[in-house]
């Protein structure tokens, strides 16, 4: 985010020249009581921050056709150690998931569908590490009357 001045509301509401003349230079943190601190950011700054975003996930998905999704797993294994209790098919398609959620997240501005990916990915990990688990989740399922509750892949 690089260098962020703070301002109160009241100081937005009483001198807005000064505040723009900040913000001119520097993002500015418009801090409220009653609610959310705002951020204050050029357009064009918030342009080039989005176009960065894209350009950097084209990147990693160009990397990812060049240098193939197993060497890409690997690399974020740094990142995200759980990475390695995955299957190796399953690593492939969280490399996948994962470059799509991050083009999409940049493109779209909206970072929440990168951290659900993650989120997800890890939960999918965690049954992996527990064979337990794991084994009571490929079988069959069954409801409390006995009856087997089909496996919604077959549906």
């Amino acid at each position: 985010m690089g260098i962020v001045n703070e301002v109160q509301w009241s100081e937005l509401a009483r001198d807005p020249k000064s505040v723009a003349a900040i913000a001119d230079q520097h993002e500015v943190r418009v801090k409220r009581r009653d609610g959310a601190d705002l951020l204050l950011v050029r357009a064009d700054h918030h342009g080039y921050r989005h176009s960065g975003a894209v350009t950097a996930a084209r990147a990693m998905r160009s990397l990812v056709r060049h240098a193939g999704p197993d060497v890409v797993a690997d690399a974020l294994l740094d990142e995200f150690p759980w990475v390695a209790v995955l299957p190796k098919s399953d690593r492939a398609e969280f490399v996948q998931e994962f470059v799509q959620a991050v083009l999409a997240s940049a493109e779209l501005g909206q970072w929440s569908l990168l951290a659900q990916t993650v989120h997800e990915w890890a939960n999918t990990a965690i049954v992996h590490a527990d064979p337990e688990l794991a084994r009571a989740l490929k079988g069959p399922s069954t409801v409390t009357d006995g009856r087997i509750v089909p496996n919604p892949m077959d549906v």
